[in-house]
């Protein structure tokens, strides 16, 4: 069966180490496939907001 994780951080750091601890978990034959996207808008003050996020397709066991 295919599952997904989906992961968001403001930092591309917090979101390589949060993937990374997940992909511990799965063997190299379970993914299928990653997306990664990165996003920004801008607040109210004009400072850029950075959202980095991405999606594992994987089988599970």
């Amino acid at each position: 069966m295919l599952k997904v994780a989906l992961f968001d951080e403001e930092h591309e750091k917090d979101l390589e180490e949060e993937i990374n601890e997940f992909l511990e978990e799965l063997e190299e034959n379970q993914i299928r496939d990653i997306k990664y996207n990165v996003a920004f808008s801008t607040d109210e003050d004009g400072e850029q907001i950075y959202c980095y996020s991405a999606l594992i397709i994987y089988r599970e066991k």
